[in-house]
């Protein structure tokens, strides 16, 4: 049995991670749980697979989650300090770092240091820390599995390939729910359009990613660190059927894609079980109910998040953490209704200009920077 840590167990990556689980009894073996504050759910999925730990950041959560788990016997961390334990125990093969944000990047910097692979849904860990990271594989030979759809498309693409022979990678992205809106009416979207996402079915903070398309700028970043391929190799298209995974072109011009429905098991299944695509009973893809497959250019004057995030990753060293880190205070500012729309990416861009720019950055400058980044963002009011 494989034995597993979920980081973030009762969001959407975690909650369909343990379905796949639940899919496979004979093939894992859950170790370890955490959630930020949703106790209820964790003491659910505690009572169902019995990890040996649980991880509750919220102290307030976790006494409660302690009081209604008294007849079970499992160890119960609190606090930011209890989920960076969890993170770092080694008796484990696979550690699935679905937590959302920079909360995520010392969590996975730690697996990874304790020689645990990881199988990676934050994205941000690689966009904050991704030379230190790519400095601790290297090190301690721990593997980094994508579970981003994009980025496990693009791994199997590259399954039996000689990297040194690709010409280009191409990230698809459906658009997000404003992909035909005319720019002029970009001041008028509300925050349940912008949660309305027309294929996939997320997280309140990367829907609104989705939405700006910061997403897919996070995600040329990510693909940057974890196929060693220059910014100026990796594409972006737009594709709004999302059918189309991401695409890998080779020096010859021949292009491999990776195809499926827009469901987030069929990503996560595959890092938890690699190398082997263990059968389902999840829906076919069925292409002859497929009317078209559409492509476009990706519009940056309309969604400048992805031109900030190419930006950032030519500069590289602590720009993409402070563009990782002033996006989701943006996105949370915006959730909370206290900016509008427009005004995220005009606090990204305002707060990669002010930072003080570090271009081999450690882990306390990485983890000063973000503290910065989050203090800006939070005093930012439109009078800026």
């Amino acid at each position: 049995m494989k034995k597993i840590t979920i980081l973030g167990s009762t969001g959407s990556i975690g909650v369909n991670a343990l379905s796949v689980i639940d899919n496979n009894p004979n093939e894992f073996s859950i170790v370890g749980l955490s959630a930020y504050k949703n106790g209820d759910r964790l003491v659910e999925q505690v009572k169902k697979f019995e990890p040996e730990f649980v991880s509750i950041v919220d102290n307030e959560v976790a006494d409660y989650v302690e009081n209604k788990l008294r007849a079970f016997n499992v160890k119960i961390l609190k606090g930011r300090e209890g989920l960076l334990e969890l993170s770092s125990y080694e008796n484990i093969d696979l550690m699935l770092n679905a937590l959302v944000g920079s909360s995520g990047m010392e969590p996975t910097i730690n697996a990874l240091n304790s020689k645990v692979d990881v199988a990676l849904s934050n994205k941000e860990s690689l966009v904050m820390a991704g030379s230190l990271i790519k400095d601790i594989t290297t090190k301690t030979g721990a593997n980094i599995f994508p579970v981003d759809s994009e980025h496990s498309a693009i791994w199997q693409c590259l399954a039996g390939e000689d990297r040194k022979e690709i010409n280009k990678i191409i990230l698809t992205g459906s658009g997000g729910p404003f992909r035909t809106l005319p720019i002029e009416k970009f001041n008028t979207i509300t925050l349940d359009q912008a949660l309305n996402h027309p294929n996939w079915e997320m997280g309140k903070k990367i829907t609104i990613d989705s939405a700006t398309m910061m997403n897919k700028g996070l995600e040329v970043i990510e693909a940057y660190w974890l196929f060693n391929v220059p910014a100026e190799k990796i594409e972006i298209v737009i594709h709004p059927q999302s059918i189309i995974h991401s695409m890998v072109e080779f020096k010859d011009k021949s292009i491999k894609a990776q195809l499926g429905l827009p469901d987030m098991k069929i990503p996560i299944q595959y890092a938890l079980t690699y190398p082997s695509h263990h059968a389902t009973d999840w829906e076919e893809l069925d292409l002859t109910k497929i009317n078209s497959l559409t492509f476009e250019k990706p519009d940056f004057k309309k969604f400048p998040c992805m031109k900030l995030a190419f930006e950032a990753l030519n500069m590289n060293g602590t720009a993409p953490a402070v563009l990782n880190v002033a996006n989701e205070q943006a996105v949370y500012r915006f959730l909370n209704k206290e900016i509008d729309f427009n005004e995220i990416p005009k606090i990204i861009e305002m707060a990669c200009a002010k930072h003080e720019f570090i271009l081999e950055p450690s882990l306390d400058d990485i983890l000063y920077i973000e503290k910065w980044a989050t203090d800006f963002v939070k005093l930012y009011n439109n009078k800026n």
